[in-house]
């Protein structure tokens, strides 16, 4: 039951209405701003950088006012400050009510992480579609583990239909691959000599013609599910043990994962 406890009051802490209602005020003048002027702008303004995530078509920024216990997010689009708000201080490595750090660096470590609780360190802002936290602790509950499964390769399972649990495993695979872009789509575990088969070139590809060339590429279909608005196949090659998932959405591959391990990858 911990663990249930655990969740929930991470949950329950992103949520609280006065996080919610925290102003980004006095920074509207940057949004348009080269991104590198604007973070000098910042910091002679007393904000502290806390971490830069990468996004489809953009950079996710995160800053911390110690002095206005303030958490802004920021979005970059083409080296400029495309919009500025605000979120919740678990999302600047802060629990809520924070007096924050004196110094210019936050430090998220074993304590922070007790305090805030892990839905605070599994995601962030950014990685709903809406720039914002659930604001129920059951929703952002679901939500959280649906993303951590998606981020960590485990299999879908939304065994209480939810929708959040549902966008937070989208959202989960679409963080993984942007954290393991390098890999250029090779399986998790091909380390050494060991074979894979690339097939990052297959995102953004048309899903009727991915599906032949998953199999000529030498993987069989071995299983499939509906997700709101996306659908996931599951995809096993017998020489090189690869399991992937290819996830599909308007009739494009959105992104191919490898999982590691499937009911049907046998």
């Amino acid at each position: 039951m911990r663990p249930t406890f655990t969740l929930l009051a991470g949950a329950a802490l992103l949520a609280s209405p006065s996080v919610q209602a925290q102003k980004a005020s006095g920074l509207d003048d940057l949004v348009g701003t080269r991104a590198a002027g604007g973070e000098t702008s910042l910091q002679s303004r007393g904000w502290v950088h806390i971490k830069t995530d990468k996004g489809d078509d953009r950079l996710w920024s995160y800053w911390w006012q110690p002095a206005r216990k303030s958490c802004v997010i920021i979005a970059v689009v083409d080296g400029r400050f495309d919009s500025i708000a605000p979120t919740t201080p678990p999302d600047c490595n802060q629990q809520a009510g924070s007096k924050g750090p004196s110094g210019s660096a936050v430090a998220a470590g074993v304590g922070i992480a007790a305090i805030i609780g892990a839905i605070a360190l599994a995601h962030k802002a950014h990685n709903h579609e809406g720039g914002q936290h659930y604001a129920d602790e059951a929703s952002e509950a679901a939500y959280d583990r649906g993303f951590r499964d998606g981020l960590y390769s485990q299999t879908y399972h939304n065994y209480d239909r939810s929708e959040p649990y549902s966008r937070g495993y989208e959202a989960g695979v679409s963080q993984k691959g942007h954290e393991t872009a390098h890999r250029d789509g090779h399986r998790a575990d091909g380390a050494g000599y060991r074979p894979s088969v690339d097939l990052g070139d297959l995102v953004d590809a048309r899903a009727a013609g991915a599906d032949g060339e998953m199999q000529r590429r030498g993987f069989r279909n071995v299983g499939g599910l509906k997700s709101g608005l996306s659908s996931y196949t599951y995809w096993f090659n017998d020489r090189t043990r690869q399991c992937v998932q290819m996830g599909v959405a308007d009739g494009r591959v959105q992104n191919v994962t490898d999982v590691g391990s499937y009911q049907g990858c046998r």
